[in-house]
């Protein structure tokens, strides 16, 4: 397993026909103490993992909030929505089916957010994401990324797969920044220049 940082180069994605990126999040009840340190942990937070489909510099599809399939085809899918943190494993996952991303997709942008207004990077712990090569079926995490908590930004852009001639990359973002809460028109700004 390799931790993968925004320095490493873009990684080849030969060979790899279904990829997923998982979000996964605990919750906290920050220095809260006492019943409303309880009532906060068991409320958890909503972090949500949305992936934005670039046309070259323009978002056209997301995948996450309410939409699941997006593209209408299944090559861009999206688990659901987590609202709280609670349980194992992954909190929120995105897959990508490559071979059946319509051509004129030139990327995808996948970006963590506290996007409903009440929610919040601090009200979370242990926030990673964990990439998989889910090619032939099963599934096998090859790679995590973890991102600052040492933020008070509410969205972070994790990492991007990017369209190389027949092929696909997955360059490593991890920069925070902030979005207007509920705004789709603010997240998808924020994945622009990524």
């Amino acid at each position: 397993m390799i931790t993968l940082t925004k320095e490493d180069e873009p990684a080849d994605l030969d060979g790899v026909t279904h990829l997923s990126i998982g979000a996964s999040w605990d919750p906290t009840a920050g220095s809260s103490g006492g019943v409303l340190g309880k009532i906060r942990r068991k409320a958890g937070t909503d972090l949500d993992l949305i992936a934005i489909a670039m046309q070259g510099p323009d978002p056209v599809r997301i995948a996450g909030l309410d939409s699941l399939d997006p593209l209408g085809n299944g090559s861009l899918l999206h688990t659901g929505d987590n609202q709280t943190g609670h349980g194992d494993g992954d909190d929120e996952t995105v897959t990508v089916e490559f071979e059946r991303i319509p051509s004129n997709i030139t990327s995808i942008v996948f970006v963590a957010a506290a996007y409903k207004r009440g929610s919040a990077f601090q009200r979370a712990r242990n926030i990673s994401f964990k990439v998989y090569d889910a090619t032939g079926g099963s599934s096998q995490q090859v790679a995590d990324i973890w991102p600052s908590l040492l933020t008070d930004d509410n969205a972070c852009a994790v990492a991007k797969a990017m369209r190389v001639g027949t092929g696909w990359k997955l360059k490593v973002i991890n920069e925070t920044g902030k979005v207007k809460q509920g705004n789709e028109q603010s997240l998808m700004r924020f994945a622009v220049d990524k």
